[in-house]
């Protein structure tokens, strides 16, 4: 999985969230037409992102009265990829300063905290 998955760019994961969504093979023209709704992109952007994402792996063609396209890739599995090479990165392998910036940020509600602290408790008995 990491071999495609560092490769994927931020476009072809737009593709990947269409597909994700779907959870079933998509011919192309569905494709293209969230691509279109979502961020205006013309037919021909959005089939150059689909055939570069066959050709790394991530995602599948199947030939039926049309081509129809599924993932491979997970979006757990992309996450889980993403989330560790996040950590590698930026917090030199410390989960626990992920966790710190994110609790000294905005980002976390309270109950956001709550339900993290209900996590390890669970965790932890």
């Amino acid at each position: 999985m990491q071999e495609y998955a560092e490769k994927i760019t931020d476009s072809e994961l737009e593709v990947m969230h269409v597909l994700w969504e779907a959870a079933d093979a998509l011919p192309i023209a569905d494709i293209r037409r969230a691509m279109q709704e979502r961020r205006g992109w013309e037919a021909t952007t959005t089939k150059t992102l689909v055939q570069r994402l066959c050709r790394k792996g991530a995602v599948a063609q199947e030939k039926r009265a049309v081509f129809y396209y599924r993932a491979l890739l997970t979006e757990k599995q992309y996450n889980d990829w993403a989330t560790g090479d996040l950590i590698r990165k930026l917090y030199r392998g410390s989960a626990k300063e992920l966790v710190a910036a994110l609790v000294h940020s905005d980002e976390l509600t309270a109950q956001d905290v709550e339900e993290l602290r209900a996590m390890f408790r669970e965790d932890t008995t």
